[in-house]
């Protein structure tokens, strides 16, 4: 089965059975060639700063916990952060704040994320994107969001006998949120859809994750004070919360 077909994901990701496969796979997925064509593209071009490096170049996969009670649902792996590194919000501003969030409220051992063996260990967490593959100026397709899709609802299922609360980094998370709601859950989503908002909540039925907004931690919000390690620490507070830690 090619790598680079549309349909490569929602044919693949089903049958994945444990989450130590599905990252292998997740990271030699081809399917989406604007995205492959940049993600190659930077590993080539480098940034300055890290011209010595050999960058990661590929999709990027989920990290953290395999029986984590918290998921934490960001956008896209960043340009010269997880798509250099090959772990999500390692190695660039925005998993500086976050990281450093989580070891506050205790669901990390360490500060920092630099790099895939710097010894860093998430508990009771897992952290995953809605697209995996490092998409141009922040912003994937449609098209790219959906292909992508079934990679994220085959974590899901895998995690889901434990996860009790998904924190949405950002809207664009918050938005690929419902359409896992019906393939992992068999649940029509909300009518009309809850806006998405800094500490919105939404709660489905028992056996269904939470739903807690957040503003995503990009270097644009946390530069403009937008969003704030006070912000931070009161969202993991409020998650461990709901997850009952």
């Amino acid at each position: 089965m090619t790598r680079d077909a549309p349909d490569y994901p929602a044919r693949v990701a089903p049958a994945i059975a444990d989450l130590s496969r599905l990252d292998g796979v997740i990271s030699e997925c081809r399917a989406c060639p604007r995205l492959v064509a940049w993600r190659e593209e930077v590993a080539t071009t480098k940034r300055a700063a890290f011209r010595h490096q050999e960058y990661w170049g590929r999709p990027v996969p989920g990290f953290g916990a395999v029986d984590a009670e918290i998921g934490l649902l960001g956008l896209a792996p960043a340009a010269h952060g997880g798509n250099r590194t090959g772990r999500i919000f390692t190695g660039d501003r925005s998993g500086d704040v976050l990281f450093a969030a989580l070891h506050r409220a205790g669901l990390a051992n360490q500060p920092t994320s630099v790099s895939r063996d710097d010894g860093l260990q998430l508990a009771h967490t897992r952290v995953f994107s809605a697209v995996r593959c490092a998409p141009p100026d922040n912003k994937p397709t449609p098209a790219e969001r959906d292909t992508c899709a079934p990679w994220l609802h085959r974590e899901l299922e895998l995690i889901r006998p434990t996860l009790r609360v998904v924190v949405a980094l950002g809207g664009f998370a918050w938005s690929a949120f419902w359409p896992a709601l019906r393939a992992v859950y068999g649940m029509k989503p909300p009518t009309p859809r809850p806006a998405f908002g800094h500490g919105t909540l939404w709660r489905g039925p028992a056996g269904v994750p939470a739903l807690l907004g957040c503003y995503h931690v990009s270097q644009q919000n946390t530069f403009t004070g937008r969003l704030t390690p006070a912000m931070l620490d009161d969202v993991f507070a409020r998650a461990k919360d709901l997850a009952g830690l």
